[in-house]
């Protein structure tokens, strides 16, 4: 017959075993959604590649945390209206349109939502070209109906738009130049909340890309590191910023921190004014 202590140390040997086994399975856990997340985010700016390290996304390796995380949590209701009626323009242009903002002047987009306004203060003296690009497509209704088709949690905080095809692979047909790269706001490795920034297919570890931008921006809801690759050309303001973390909020469809937001974000109408 098996004594008291005999039998205690059985089961603390068993639930050793059980807890390495956990730790175990969770480390594989990490390790996979860390490179489905670090993979999907090389493309988190129109299918550029952003370099980052799987490790930046690991969680520390908390046994306990992780299998209170097993059960697939439950979806967000949705905290947008519907759309409007409309469908997407389909439209593509041969070649950049001619430059034609006022620097000196002030500009303003408005995203009206689903969700809610988006303000955004547009940059045009320290990035004319994309200012000038946003003020050309908006005019023509190139936004109007589009989805917002990608949200990102975690070291990177955005929520993407731009894109009327709504996979991440739509552009206008022309690209436009990488401007503002040296902006204060972004030193550091850090693109403050509030920021608004375009997409671009540069590739940091090749070094190739450059100059790709087309229609894709995405919106900084919480600070966000990325390398200053991504050309800095508004700032959303403060009702704008209620709005993208409310859509931030309702998380996104993968659940491992990158995919299309849960909440249904479309741009009923978009335009841009100067003052």
């Amino acid at each position: 017959m098996v004594s008291q202590q005999q039998r205690r140390k059985q089961l603390a040997r068993e639930k050793y075993l059980r807890q390495q086994q956990r730790r175990e399975a969770a480390q594989r856990r990490r390790r996979v959604r860390n490179a489905v997340i670090a993979g999907a985010l090389a493309l988190v700016v129109g299918g550029g590649a952003v370099s980052y390290a799987a490790g930046a996304f690991d969680d520390g390796g908390s046994t306990k945390d992780d299998a209170a995380a097993d059960p697939t949590p439950s979806k967000p209701a949705d905290p947008c209206r519907k759309a409007a009626p409309g469908k997407v323009k389909p439209l593509s242009f041969k070649k950049e349109p001619k430059l034609t903002v006022d620097t000196s002047a002030s500009y303003a987009m408005k995203l009206s939502t689903t969700c809610g306004d988006i303000g955004v203060a547009l940059d045009a003296k320290k990035a004319p070209r994309t200012v000038n690009s946003f003020n050309f497509l908006v005019n023509k209704g190139y936004l109007d109906h589009t989805r917002c088709h990608r949200l990102t949690k975690g070291t990177v905080n955005v929520l993407q738009c731009g894109d009327p095809k709504g996979t991440g692979e739509g552009d206008p047909g022309y690209s436009i130049p990488d401007e503002n790269l040296k902006d204060k706001r972004v030193r550091g490795g850090v693109y403050p909340a509030g920021t608004v920034a375009m997409a671009n297919r540069y590739n940091a570890q090749e070094k190739k890309g450059r100059d790709t931008g087309g229609s894709q921006f995405f919106l900084v809801y919480e600070d966000t590191r990325l390398p200053p690759d991504y050309t800095p050309f508004g700032t959303v303001d403060k009702a704008g910023m209620k709005v993208l973390k409310k859509i931030a909020a309702a998380g996104e469809s993968t659940g491992q921190g990158d995919g299309a937001p849960n909440a249904t974000v479309v741009i009923d109408k978009a335009t841009v004014r100067a003052s």
